[in-house]
């Protein structure tokens, strides 16, 4: 139980700087480059992912070394695929159909697919 606790801690970690990454691509993005909020969200989402990705294979679970490299990428990357599919989803409906700032609908999306990313991390990469 207490390395459950530990993990979930030093994902917590990992997942705020990986907020902070995404919450400013996407600010800056959208804000100073003109890019449509959507195409900013796949950007930051996408630079953020990487982050989280060497952060969680480094610091925060333990990798199961039995499974290749090659196929815990290629899982991080499929369920990272879909984290962006829910991300984008709900950036969507929130800020076009109930017409809530993007900035604010981020938070929201990032608290949902952060949940999901650590149930699909310590199920298949340990």
């Amino acid at each position: 139980m207490k390395k459950l606790i530990n993990q979930i801690l030093k994902f917590g970690v990992v997942g705020g700087i990986a907020f902070i990454i995404d919450y400013s691509v996407l600010f800056i993005c959208t804000e100073f480059f003109g890019i449509y909020y959507l195409i900013s969200s796949l950007i930051s989402f996408s630079v953020s992912t990487v982050f989280n990705y060497i952060a969680s294979i480094k610091w925060v679970f333990d990798v199961n070394q039995k499974k290749s490299q090659k196929k815990n990428f290629i899982l991080f990357i499929v369920f990272s695929v879909i984290g962006l599919g829910l991300n984008q989803l709900i950036m969507w409906f929130g800020v076009d159909t109930l017409h809530i700032y993007y900035m604010l609908v981020k938070i929201g999306a990032t608290a949902i697919v952060m949940v999901f990313n650590f149930i699909t991390r310590k199920m298949f990469l340990e």
